[in-house]
C-alpha cells in the first residue's frame, strides 16, 4: 500500500496505518531529534511526544503527499524546544568501544570530535538546519517548509551554522601560546 492511502487510512482514525507510518519514519525522526537535542534519552522523548501530537492533529493535515514534510516539521520544533528547556544540562556523550585500533584513525577521531564540539556549540535552531540539509538530505525550500520559515532565514542560518563551526573548529586547532613575560612574570 503506498504512503498516501496509509495517510488517508489513518486521517480516518486507523490506528495499524498509522503505526506502518510512524514505523517507517521512526529511524529518521529519532536521529533527527538525537543530533538536534544531543541525547539519546531526551531524543526518544522528543519521538514520542512527536508521534503523539502527529496522530492527534492528523485529521488537520490538508495534503497527505505531505506527511513526511509535515512529521520532520513536528519532530524538528519539539526537539529545538527541548534542546532550548536543556541548553545548560550537562551533554551526555556515548563512548564506542573499539576491539582493535584502526591504522591513522585518530585522525579521523580527531576531526570527528572538533566537529561535533563545534556542532555542539551552535543554537538549537542552527544545529536543526544543519540536520534537516546535510543529515536529511533536505533540499533548502524543504528544509524551510518543514521549519515553517522562509527560505532566506534557512539559509542564512545554515551560512552562520556553517562559519561558526569553521570558526570553532579553526580555534581548536590554533595552538595555545605562553602568556608574555614567560612564567610569574
Amino acid at each position: 500500500m503506498d504512503q498516501r492511502a496509509l495517510v488517508e487510512r489513518a486521517r480516518r482514525g486507523d490506528h495499524e496505518a498509522f503505526a506502518v507510518l510512524a514505523g517507517a519514519a521512526l529511524a529518521r525522526l529519532d536521529a533527527a531529534a538525537r543530533l538536534i537535542v544531543r541525547d539519546r534519552e531526551l531524543a526518544r522523548d522528543v519521538v514520542q511526544d512527536t508521534l503523539l501530537r502527529a496522530w492527534r492533529d492528523l485529521p488537520g493535515l490538508r495534503d497527505p503527499d505531505r506527511f513526511d514534510a509535515w512529521l520532520n516539521r513536528l519532530v524538528t520544533h519539539a526537539a529545538i524546544d527541548e534542546a532550548r528547556r536543556r541548553r545548560r544540562r550537562v551533554v551526555e556523550v556515548e563512548l564506542l568501544l573499539i576491539d582493535t585500533p584502526l591504522p591513522d584513525a585518530s585522525v579521523g577521531f580527531a576531526n570527528r570530535d572538533q566537529i561535533a564540539r563545534a556542532f555542539e556549540r551552535l543554537a538549537p535552531e542552527q544545529r536543526a538546519v544543519i540536520v534537516l540539509h546535510y543529515y536529511l538530505d533536505m533540499p533548502l525550500p524543504e528544509a524551510a517548509a518543514s521549519l515553517g520559515i522562509p527560505v532566506g532565514t534557512v539559509k542564512s542560518r545554515l551560512h552562520r551554522a556553517v562559519e561558526s563551526m569553521r570558526a570553532a573548529v579553526d580555534a581548536d586547532a590554533r595552538p595555545v601560546q605562553a602568556p608574555a613575560g614567560g612564567i610569574g612574570g
